[in-house]
């Protein structure tokens, strides 16, 4: 079946129906990662977006049940110039289009995905629709398309009852992670650490938690616009100005910058991918990282009485990471948990189990 891509520049590719055939609007972006498309699929900060990836075989070693970072794809629509209709690893439990299909994803291949991802960075990420529809106008579609805006996403990823996971080892210490979109593997990350885990909804107030005999606490990524989470982040000042360690990654990193005082800003057309060099100041050293996100913390409105940049990415130098002045404080805007990228910097788990009284 055929399928159009519409882009609100009023570009329209033409190419094949894969996955689910509804007609999808959402915000375009791209992706640089050659592997690890369920991982990127079901991690919750795609919600409201369509990926391209860029590299130019997708699909090649299947689906299976161990790879996905939430209970169900987040992203709206995918679009790759191919996609491999067989999965050849030992893994393999199925195909990807019929994922797709079974979560209702609308997809397109046979495009020029190359072309896709320099009009984005280009002309910075924009909306686009995907359709099967037999006969359209552009001009009528346009202004629905260039209407369309990622909001409410937190609410839609956030789990609605607290979940604990236990430690994986010899329990030492509890830990409240807030999922504002959380990916599974961080919370493997601090389960091998011998964390207990208590994943609490985005909205829990902040005297709930510090009542609860928690050691720290980590504030997960997530869609969206970090600023239009005003109720979560009034709730993170008070977690601020409590004792308590606080470690944050993506999402919660802009939140607490937001609860603190600084802006945040939306890039161009944002770093998603796993091949991203960032910048350790205190350790002298460049690491590659796995980022997905579409805002950063400016860094000129970060108060320097209140927090320090602890990191800065080799590319375009935009704020990756604050050291907070107040102790056991520290938050990085990629992925240490990567899933999919590198584990370069799965040593910030380590940080911060330090924090909360743990060996390094």
């Amino acid at each position: 079946m055929k399928a159009a891509l519409i882009l609100e520049n009023g570009d329209v590719f033409w190419g094949k129906s894969i996955g689910g055939t509804d007609t999808r609007v959402f915000e375009m972006v791209f992706n640089t990662s050659m592997t690890g498309y369920q991982e990127i699929l079901t991690d919750p900060s795609y919600a409201g977006q369509g990926i391209v990836m860029s590299y130019p075989l997708i699909g090649n070693y299947g689906v299976n049940h161990e790879d996905n970072e939430s209970s169900r794809p987040w992203a709206e629509a995918f679009i790759v110039r191919h996609l491999a209709r067989r999965g050849s690893n030992f893994r393999c439990e199925g195909t990807l289009d019929d994922y797709l299909k079974q979560y209702h994803i609308t997809g397109i291949e046979d495009v020029d995905t190359r072309a896709l991802t320099k009009i984005l960075r280009n002309q910075g990420s924009m909306n686009a629709m995907i359709t099967c529809a037999e006969n359209f106008c552009v001009e009528d579609l346009l202004p629905q398309i260039r209407a369309y805006r990622v909001s409410g996403t937190v609410e839609r990823v956030t789990r609605k009852e607290p979940e604990v996971f236990p430690a994986g080892e010899d329990k030492r210490f509890r830990v409240a992670l807030m999922d504002f979109g959380v990916k599974e593997n961080m919370i493997r990350c601090l389960q091998k650490r011998g964390c207990e885990v208590t994943v609490l909804p985005a909205h829990t107030p902040a005297e709930e938690i510090l009542s609860g005999g928690y050691d720290g606490v980590m504030l997960s990524n997530g869609p969206g616009d970090p600023a239009d989470n005003a109720e979560i982040i009034a709730q993170l000042r008070k977690l601020y100005d409590a004792d308590i360690p606080i470690f944050a990654v993506c999402l919660g990193h802009q939140l607490l910058a937001l609860a603190t005082g600084a802006k945040t800003e939306k890039l161009p057309y944002g770093h998603r991918g796993g091949n991203h060099p960032v910048m350790d100041l205190a350790e002298g050293r460049a690491f590659i990282t796995s980022q997905n996100h579409g805002y950063v913390v400016r860094g000129d409105t970060v108060d320097p009485a209140v927090a320090q940049v602890s990191h800065i990415n080799v590319n375009d130098k935009t704020v990756e990471g604050l050291r907070y002045l107040r102790p056991n404080c520290f938050t990085v805007q990629f992925h240490p948990e990567a899933s999919p990228g590198p584990e370069d910097t799965e040593y910030l788990f380590d940080r911060f189990i330090a924090s909360m009284g743990g060996d390094r």
